[in-house]
């Protein structure tokens, strides 16, 4: 093997010729073999030579299969756990079925249910009471989505501990079922450990509810104090405390922390980002004096991009350019970087870390369009396109819809119908593409397509009225637009589809139509106002214009809009 250093650190396997000089009676002690395939082989990832020492085993025990099975795991390749499996010629014992459930739960994959719900179906009685294989049982079968039957598991275990809580409540936050997941953590009588009052602040900063509050801010409460320097623990409160809203509780817990690290100061950072308070998160930011990690790079640009004010731009380029170079490659940071570069207008340097990576994701196509939208170069999103195509990158959801935009705003109908032609229909029956769809033809003066689109969408929500309504005013279809406004379910109308109705009247000349829904609408805001001002005053109805100005002035600061 050329890279084998015998006397450096730099590469740490056990070469196969050693492996197969090793006299016999050196490995006839199964601890010892044991011991390099575990502490040598598989903590250097050196898989292949520790698969071809546990080969070379005659007598392989469950503890063996054990070893490597949480070898394999441990170093992600979870599947040759099956494999290994699939080629084991004794019954495997409760370590075993634990080790395999939790393969299974990795890898969420075909083989692996069947698989994982077999071993599940054949276990002994005796194991089934076992908390460490009933719990990676539950664990698994909740990765599955298949909540009924860890139910069921739970439910059988006579003598249940926290941790076996822990993995209930844990599956109910991952399969989105936040209120069963506070229902069994109220049920719990035995003293809580780390792991559940991580879970239990996770699920409360979804679920993020008045019941949630209550039980989280509790919770935090009556946590023990040794619990207080624990760190996950405490992100986990920090970041559920800023989804409450409540900052100024999130910043004492964290001021309470004696050994701050970088995921600390990355909840901090994202929550006040998350509660729009940009430049705290920079203050903070500027405070960080320990080495940054992927995700507080992504934290920081986003919160640059959101501030995009001068302070923001330094603080962000500079952070660019410090970045390491192996995070460049990292997705969801360069993505993020993207994003900030054209927030601040400067196309060229988000070209060139598009660029720069090597991997590209749909998401960093995505984002590199989605900045040529915002920057009025809409034009380069179709070239972006081709290049996709070329490289066999398929769009997701986000890069359609942000190309239905381009079309949008390029208003070109053999751009539209080009794009709509290549766009799956699996993607095309998702509502957020039909409203883009709806919005895109109403623009491109298209109103029929439009429609047609209209009709098709089952599930209506406020955008699809609107986006609709918008396209009929925008090709003078005033009467067909307050029609459609007046379908419109009420609950669904909020002060877009006002503005949106109103100038569809404005541009139809829809004098009366219009009077009739100003007048209907209960808070008039400052745009609902300036829009019936312009509807006014383009039918020469210059002196009631001025009066619903005066009217506005009499409590509200004057708006330079209505008079333009």
């Amino acid at each position: 093997v050329s890279s084998w250093h015998p006397y450096g650190t730099r590469d740490r396997r056990i070469p196969p010729f050693l492996l197969d000089k090793m006299p016999s009676n050196f490995l006839s002690t199964i601890f010892k073999i044991q011991a390099i395939i575990n502490k040598t082989l598989m903590k250097s990832k050196d898989i292949d030579n520790a698969m071809h020492l546990f080969s070379s085993i005659t007598k392989k025990s469950n503890y063996m299969y054990t070893v490597m099975f949480k070898g394999l795991i441990t170093n992600n390749v979870a599947e040759k756990v099956l494999d290994l499996f699939d080629e084991m010629k004794i019954e495997p014992d409760q370590f075993n079925l634990s080790t395999l459930f939790n393969a299974c739960a990795v890898l969420n994959n075909n083989r692996a249910k069947k698989t994982g719900k077999k071993l599940l179906d054949e276990m002994p009685e005796n194991y089934r009471n076992n908390n460490i294989t009933s719990t990676s049982a539950i664990n698994m079968l909740m990765k599955f989505g298949d909540v009924e039957s860890a139910e069921r598991i739970f439910r059988s275990i006579k003598a249940k501990d926290i941790i076996t809580y822990g993995a209930m409540v844990k599956g109910y936050v991952g399969n989105e079922m936040f209120e069963k997941a506070l229902d069994l953590f109220e049920e719990i009588d035995i003293e809580l450990d780390d792991v559940t009052y991580t879970i239990v602040f996770n699920c409360c900063a979804k679920l993020c509810n008045d019941r949630a509050m209550e039980i989280g801010k509790e919770l935090l409460a009556k946590m023990p104090k040794n619990y207080g320097n624990h760190n996950v623990i405490s992100t986990s409160a920090i970041d559920m405390l800023m989804k409450f809203g409540d900052v100024e509780s999130a910043e004492r817990v964290f001021r309470s922390i004696k050994a701050k690290d970088i995921i600390t100061y990355g909840a901090m950072v994202k929550g006040y980002v998350g509660n729009e308070t940009f430049e705290k998160a920079l203050d903070l930011f500027e405070k960080v004096d320990i080495e940054l990690d992927d995700v507080t790079y992504t934290i920081v640009f986003n919160c640059c991009a959101k501030l995009c004010n001068d302070r923001a731009m330094k603080i962000g380029k500079k952070l660019l350019a410090k970045m390491p170079e192996n995070y460049r490659n990292n997705n969801i940071t360069s993505t993020s970087a993207i994003d900030m570069l054209m927030k601040f207008g400067d196309v060229e340097s988000a070209e060139r870390v598009f660029r720069s990576i090597k991997g590209k994701g749909a998401d960093i196509y995505g984002a590199l369009m989605n900045g040529y939208n915002l920057n009025g170069e809409s034009w380069k999103c179709f070239k972006i396109f081709e290049e996709m195509k070329e490289k066999n990158i398929i769009p997701n959801e986000i890069a359609w819809n942000i190309l239905i935009g381009a079309c949008s705003k390029s208003g070109m109908l053999h751009h539209c119908q080009y794009i709509v032609n290549q766009i799956p229909l699996n993607i095309q029956n998702k509502i957020r593409i039909q409203n883009a769809l709806i919005d895109m033809w109403g623009k491109c003066g298209s109103i029929e397509k439009a429609k047609n689109v209209f009709n098709i969408v089952v599930d209506r929500d406020t955008i699809t009225y609107n986006g609709m309504i918008n396209a009929f005013a925008l090709n003078g279809m005033g009467t067909q637009a307050v029609e459609l406004y007046r379908e419109m379910p009420n609950y669904l109308r909020d002060h877009v589809s006002q503005i949106c109705v109103l100038n569809a009247c404005s541009h139809a000349g829809l004098l009366h139509e219009a009077r009739t829904i100003f007048n209907e609408i209960s808070l008039k805001t400052e745009s609902i106002i300036t829009t019936m001002v312009d509807c006014l005053s383009r039918l020469f109805m210059f002196d009631e214009a001025q009066q619903l100005i005066e009217d506005y002035e009499k409590t509200n600061t004057p708006s330079i809009v209505m008079y333009s």
